[in-house]
Order: C-alpha cells, then sequence, then structure tokens
C-alpha cells in the first residue's frame, strides 16, 4: 500500500475494554475516534482510523473521476419462475450499465454521447429487488459471491474499466444458515474488491415485524472474531478514492465514523428509503462527496404499488459542502454524472473533528435497548418470528 501526503496513521491503543465497544451505537465513533478496539492484541484488533486528519489511501490512478448514480427499478424475482425472473432483471441491470457508460448494444458498441464513467453505483438491490421473504424463500433468492450474477457485473466492470458498486442477498458458506445483506464493490479487473456488510438494521420501527438479513451488529462479536474490527465499517481504498457503501438509513454517527476511517466517497444505496435531503446533509456534515441512489418507480412489482416505497426528492451526487452537483428530475429510471476532482479533495481536504473528550464518557456509560448478537442466539425464519426475537432482547429475555 502506497501513501500520499501525510496520510498514514498508526492504530493508537485505546484503554477500553470490549464490553464498552459492544454497547451501541456510539461504538463505532468510539473505535474510531480512539483509533483501535482492544479486545486483545493483534492484526485483528487495529482499526485504519484518521489521526490529526491523516488516513491510509492509495496512489490515484487520475486527478478527476466521473461517478454516475443509476436509479433503477426494484422489481423483485418470482419464485414461481426464478431463473427466468433473475436473468430478467440481471440483463435490466447490465443494459443500464451499458447506457450509463454512453455505450447501450444498439448504437453498435461505441460511445456516442457522454464521458466513460469510473464509478457506477446502484441501489440495495437492482437484480433481486425486495420482499418480505421468508428464511427459506431467500435461502432460494440469495446469491453465492463469486456467481453467475457478480461475473456478469465483472465482465461489465472489465469491459469499461471502471468499478461498480451494487447489493445483492448473499448466501456464505462461513455463515450457515444466514442470509447476509451486503454491498458489493466490484473492481476495473472484474473482480469484487469489497463485500460491505450492512452495518446493522433500524430496529424497534416496523410494528411486530423486523429484518431477518443478518448485519454486523446480530453477529458482532464472531465477526469481529473472524475479521477484524477494522472491517465492521470497511472503507475500500482504490485508485480512484476511498469508497464506503452503506444500506444503512437515518444513522448520522455511522457516516461519521466511516469519515472518520477516510471515507472519501460514501454511497448510500437503501431501497425504499433512500433520502436526498439526508444525503445532502451527510456530505455536508462529513465533509466528502456522496451519492444517495433510490430507486425508481417500478411497474409491475410483486405486492406494491408502482411508487415501490419511494421518497425524498430522488437520487443525488453531492459535494462536500453539501451542494448537489447532479439529482433525478423525478422518480423513473435514470442516471445521473457528475465529476469529482478527487486529487485536489485529498490534497485539501478540511477533515471533520470530533470531540472525542467531551463524547466519550457519554458513549461509554450509554446503555442501548437493543443489544449485538441477536443472530446468535437464534435466526428467525420470518419477519414477525424476528419481531418476537426484538421485544423478547427490549425486555432483557
Amino acid at each position: 500500500m502506497t501513501t500520499k501526503r501525510g496520510n498514514e496513521p498508526k492504530a493508537q491503543e485505546a484503554g477500553l475494554d470490549r464490553r464498552t465497544l459492544i454497547t451501541g451505537a456510539g461504538a463505532a465513533v468510539v473505535a474510531a475516534g480512539m483509533g483501535a478496539a482492544q479486545a486483545g492484541s493483534g492484526d485483528r484488533q487495529r482499526i485504519s482510523v484518521a489521526r490529526r486528519g491523516r488516513y491510509e489511501t492509495v496512489e490515484l490512478r487520475q486527478p478527476g473521476i466521473n461517478v454516475s448514480a443509476i436509479q433503477s427499478r426494484v422489481k423483485s424475482v418470482d419464485l414461481r419462475n426464478l431463473r427466468r425472473t433473475n436473468r430478467e432483471n440481471l440483463d435490466h441491470v447490465l443494459r443500464l450499465i451499458d447506457i450509463a457508460q454512453g455505450m447501450p448494444e444498439e448504437w453498435g458498441g461505441g460511445r456516442l454521447w457522454g464521458a466513460r464513467q469510473d464509478l457506477l453505483c446502484m441501489h440495495e438491490f437492482p437484480i433481486q429487488g425486495w420482499q418480505p421473504w421468508g428464511r427459506r424463500e431467500l435461502q432460494r433468492i440469495a446469491y453465492e459471491l463469486p456467481g453467475p450474477e457478480s461475473e456478469a457485473i465483472g465482465e461489465r466492470a472489465r469491459r469499461y474499466g471502471c468499478y461498480i458498486s451494487w447489493g445483492a442477498y448473499v448466501r456464505d458458506p462461513d455463515w450457515p444458515g444466514h442470509i447476509l445483506n451486503l454491498s458489493v464493490l466490484t473492481g476495473p479487473d472484474g473482480s469484487i474488491i469489497s463485500k460491505q456488510w450492512k452495518a446493522r438494521n433500524i430496529l424497534g420501527l416496523f410494528g411486530d415485524s423486523a429484518l431477518i438479513g443478518t448485519t454486523v451488529y446480530d453477529v458482532l462479536d464472531r465477526f469481529v472474531e473472524m475479521y477484524g474490527w477494522d472491517e465492521v465499517l470497511p472503507v475500500a481504498r482504490t485508485d480512484i478514492g476511498n469508497i464506503a457503501l452503506t444500506a444503512v438509513g437515518l444513522e448520522p454517527i455511522l457516516y461519521q465514523a466511516l469519515a472518520l476511517k477516510g471515507a472519501e466517497i460514501l454511497v448510500m444505496t437503501v431501497t425504499g428509503g433512500s433520502n436526498a435531503d439526508s444525503a445532502i446533509a451527510t456530505a455536508r456534515a462529513n465533509r466528502f462527496y456522496t451519492l444517495g441512489v433510490g430507486n425508481s418507480v417500478t411497474f409491475d412489482n410483486l405486492g406494491f404499488a408502482e411508487a415501490a416505497g419511494i421518497r425524498g426528492d430522488g437520487s443525488v451526487i453531492v459535494d462536500p459542502t453539501g451542494t448537489v452537483l447532479a439529482q433525478t428530475a423525478n422518480h423513473h429510471e435514470d442516471i445521473i454524472t457528475a465529476r469529482v476532482p478527487i486529487a485536489d479533495f485529498r490534497q485539501s481536504r478540511r477533515f471533520p473533528e470530533v470531540p472525542m473528550a467531551l463524547l466519550l464518557p457519554l458513549f461509554q456509560q450509554y446503555e442501548p435497548a437493543f443489544k449485538p448478537n441477536a443472530f446468535m442466539e437464534e435466526l428467525p425464519e420470518t419477519y414477525r418470528d424476528a419481531g418476537r426475537l426484538l421485544r423478547q432482547r427490549m425486555e432483557g429475555g
């Protein structure tokens, strides 16, 4: 790993015990602000975090990049004909990638419009869509990585020499029975360079139900044992900038923690919940580029009206001052692009300061209603099962 001017921190040692670091959402900021979670020793406890405004990077391949947000439908696969509908949705995504690059098949394969894009970003479930499926159904729907879908997206990334971010439900042999909610970053060589787990689900906001996709928070202790603290809130350090992907909505502390870890571009991808105002506020507060990628109106989607949960003012690309560089004009399928002067930004970035001396005592003593590791005790089969488990844990059961 190479380093830009003044941009290589070392993990600091913090006198915090393991219980302190897993007591709530504020723990992410505690860990990031102090430099390393102290739950033992070794690389698994190291966290790559900014120190005096300096953070880890790799050398940039070019001073400026073109980024695109693809606002696409969220048409769910049909379990009655899973193979066909999954293929149709994948083909639709591949076509949108071609359009974003200005090279749709019907134009003869040449770029007749626009510039080559270096980063294409899609929402949380662009291929599979979303339904309140149970675990049995999700086991059928979820992908293995690598697999046919990631290989097809990888072929497009190689063809265009670009990065592509996208989300999916995923099965992993290291996590039998679990359904992972992953944000995936595919690199220009066609390989998956970063698999970023959803950090946590919003809890307590769905009445008697709750989500059943496994997040980091649901299995925190085992996750840290397997991958280390640095992967709890991952940042992909690439030659077009430091990129973080999140499908977590309404979580400003989490976004700030990613900024402290050196994220320069944040991609927010909450299907059915992305909001332009949130992306603008996040960019301004954390002083990094932010893409809020929402889904479009979706026709003939199983169980949903055409709006499919969309809200806010569409998809946006925002600069570190909160200025909107590009925004969709409506909620139909659309693609927006903007130029990001990533080298100039890196050299002149005013890093967000967090007054840890003021905040740390509060975070150390805060007791959340929803403790981590729920899915280490039980894997709920349905949304109602998950809601029951949630209520039990709220009551201390």
